[in-house]
């Protein structure tokens, strides 16, 4: 018998879209820690800062203290403070504060992000140029697409991220979801075994499939970006579909009293 310990969260598509919040996704997470359950939040979001993710969080009525926000912008900036790089940032603007005050390094590294309208002609062709001189290639994400704040899906830093590969002949270190890393970084933070843990996403190749692979339990959530089937796209298939993250909450809930 499963006893989960811990859940690690999705946020766009799962808790929110755009600015609001997904019905029932802020009392969903309230029962989860009213049921003990440790709570982590994984975005794959480079839209935003660290801080401003967090305050909209809190306008969403969801106390959420910033060492359980895990973001791929946190995670490229402690391994360009690491290994020294000087980065070469194509990232949205709102980003940019997370890499705010880095000390030039001994290489290059550019940094790709979901960069929005700033993904122009010119600024990938430096990003190429880059990449030809030996810079690193690191990729905060590589998702297909997002839940727009329009209700729509719009092209995500993985369509981007592929034409830097195609272009340069190189393939990226990706930091956020999927990586193994990215999951395990948080799995230490709650000191849980992945055993203990399930992640809940929309994301049945990023979010699911990602966790899987380190051991996790993945439930798919019909919100957010999910398509109708996309739980046949992978395999193993997801531990559980759920229409929303209310149903991935009751699913959690049930196990852990059987």
């Amino acid at each position: 018998m499963e006893v989960y310990k811990a859940a690690l969260l999705d946020l766009g598509g799962v808790v929110y879209v755009g600015s609001q919040p997904l019905p029932g996704a802020v009392e969903a997470i309230e029962r989860l820690r009213g049921a003990g359950i440790a709570v982590r939040f994984l975005t794959n979001t480079t839209r935003s800062s660290h801080g401003l993710i967090l305050e909209n969080l809190r306008g969403m009525g969801l106390a959420v203290r910033k060492e359980e926000l895990f973001t791929p912008a946190l995670a490229a900036r402690h391994l360009i403070e690491r290994e020294a790089f000087t980065p070469h940032l194509l990232i949205h603007p709102d980003l940019a504060e997370d890499f705010a005050g880095l000390e030039p390094g001994s290489r290059e590294a550019v940094v790709i992000g979901d960069a929005g309208e700033s993904f122009t002609y010119a600024a990938l062709n430096e990003a190429f140029r880059a990449l030809e001189r030996g810079a690193e290639f690191l990729a905060l994400a590589n998702n297909r697409s997002f839940r727009d704040a329009d209700g729509e899906l719009s092209l995500d830093a993985g369509p981007f991220v592929a034409a830097l590969a195609f272009a340069s002949r190189r393939q990226p270190t990706v930091l956020g979801k999927p990586a193994p890393p990215f999951f395990l970084s948080a799995l230490e933070s709650l000191g849980h075994a992945p055993a203990e843990t399930v992640m809940i996403g929309d994301d049945v190749e990023s979010d699911v499939a990602g966790a899987m692979a380190v051991g996790l339990a993945g439930i798919l959530v019909r919100t957010g970006k999910y398509a109708p089937g996309a739980e046949h796209r992978i395999n193993p298939p997801p531990t559980a579909v759920a229409d929303d993250l209310a149903g991935a909450v009751d699913w959690l809930l049930a196990k852990r009293a059987e």
